[in-house]
């Protein structure tokens, strides 16, 4: 998706690079949105339908008060790409059996683990069971995802009936408030896949029909998603593989045409790699206005919440050691790749190029090493670092003694940057709220 993001923000420059909104730039815009879309490989018609209705809206709506014809037209773009994803929707509350289906290799096992994890980080009671009998070593997998992540996985190996595993799976884990169901796949949307998921169904009686779809699939995941959603009812779908796809948007153009939203996205391999999809926050970060929502949630997710209180204590008292810039470092890299962060940065996208995000993600590598090879003391109080420290620090961390140095002048420049921002009285005094109302929600490098 990224090159139909590039195509996307490239519009917006154009409308903000024009010197008056008129027909003629309106059509042109249309007409880059349009080709950005049909390379990303949105349904044609679909494609036509937006960019018809982007321009209609433009050349009619007259801008709302207080906002500019450039800021109407952009608003008008964001809306309507915003309404080809459709509404947001959001799994309901009390206990669930969650239903996985799809064809083989769509990444249907790894997704129940993801989405085993994400509701157990939300204080949820979850089991997994191991209902997929045909492909070997799917029950082995699914433990071993269960054990990553310390939830329990329910199977009975060697057993080839699927509603009985269910049967019994569903009584083992009727203390649960989530339940999920791993099923079978196969290489096409054979009749006995169909029956088999059924007969599951009808057993589980599932509050949720989740239908895994590999992105890369393109517009071909519709009549496999039409398949599904006749014969089980299919409410909702995950996107796997959606990081790297360049057919990315015929799978959510397919998908968008049936009556399942899009509920989760897998933006990699890992397996916290999955996101709540919300088309705003979606279409926000392909047009590089970012997304600061799910930034703050990345943020606590990867936070260890006593110590970064304990962090911003120090900084607050004018204690900015490289112990404070290690854990801030450390939160940082535990919030996810760099390239990521950096799309749900407003414009950031723009200010860095690949070569610059990956420099900085190796500078933050060596940086933490290095400081793996310092005293307490050294870390504590860096001004006592001199050459002959700088040498033995190099040694010990296999680096060069001008990375050390490097680390040393970004610490004091980044000491100084604490001491500006303290100094500023309405930051200040929030932050002291935040600590005394127990609201800290954390600080970035």
């Amino acid at each position: 998706m990224e090159k139909l993001g590039e195509s996307l923000k490239n519009v917006l420059r154009k409308i903000a690079n024009a010197s008056h909104v008129d027909q003629e730039l309106v059509k042109d815009i249309v007409r880059d949105i349009q080709r950005a879309l049909l390379q990303a490989d949105v349904n044609v018609q679909l494609a036509l339908k937006i960019t018809k209705d982007i321009e209609k809206r433009a050349l009619s709506e007259k801008p709302k008060a207080g906002t500019n014809p450039k800021e109407h037209v952009v608003r008008i773009v964001y809306e309507e790409l915003v309404s080809f994803l459709g509404e947001k929707k959001v799994l309901g509350q009390g206990r669930q059996v969650i239903m996985m289906v799809g064809l083989y290799g769509q990444g249907k096992t790894t997704t129940a683990g993801k989405l085993a994890r994400h509701f157990k980080k939300r204080g949820h009671k979850v089991g997994l069971i191991a209902a997929d009998v045909h492909r070997p070593a799917a029950y082995d997998q699914l433990s071993q995802i269960g054990t990553l992540i310390e939830v329990p996985v329910f199977g009975i190996p060697g057993e080839k009936s699927a509603p009985r595993i269910v049967k019994e799976g569903l009584k083992h884990f009727e203390k649960s408030d989530i339940i999920i169901l791993d099923t079978s796949g196969r290489h096409s949307l054979e009749k006995d896949l169909i029956e088999e998921i059924k007969a599951i169904s009808k057993i589980a009686n599932p509050t949720e029909k989740i239908m895994i779809v590999d992105a890369a699939m393109g517009q071909q995941a519709g009549p496999q998603a039409k398949a599904f959603h006749e014969a089980v009812g299919v409410t909702g779908v995950v996107l796997t593989k959606l990081d790297g796809s360049a057919k990315g948007g015929g799978a959510l153009s397919a998908v968008s045409e049936t009556e399942a939203p899009v509920l989760f996205i897998g933006t990699g391999e890992h397996i916290e790699d999955l996101e709540l999809f919300d088309p705003g926050r979606f279409i926000s970060r392909l047009l590089g206005m970012g997304d600061i929502q799910s930034l703050l949630e990345a943020a606590e997710g990867a936070m260890d919440e006593e110590k970064a209180e304990k962090t911003l204590e120090n900084i607050m008292h004018g204690r900015f050691s490289l112990i404070e810039m290690r854990d801030q470092m450390e939160m940082l890299t535990n919030m996810g790749p760099l390239k990521k962060l950096m799309s749900m940065f407003p414009g950031a996208p723009a200010k860095m190029g690949d070569e610059e995000l990956e420099a900085t993600q190796e500078k933050l590598r060596k940086f933490k090493v290095i400081m793996s090879s310092m005293t307490r003391e050294e870390l504590e109080d860096p001004k006592i670092i001199k050459s002959s420290r700088v040498k033995r620090i190099a040694r010990g961390s296999g680096m060069k003694t001008q990375d050390v140095r490097a680390l040393l002048n970004h610490y004091n420049t980044s000491k100084k940057q604490m001491k500006g921002l303290l100094g500023n009285r309405k930051l200040r005094k929030q932050l002291e709220k935040q600590m005394k109302d127990g609201s800290f929600g954390g600080m970035g490098m």
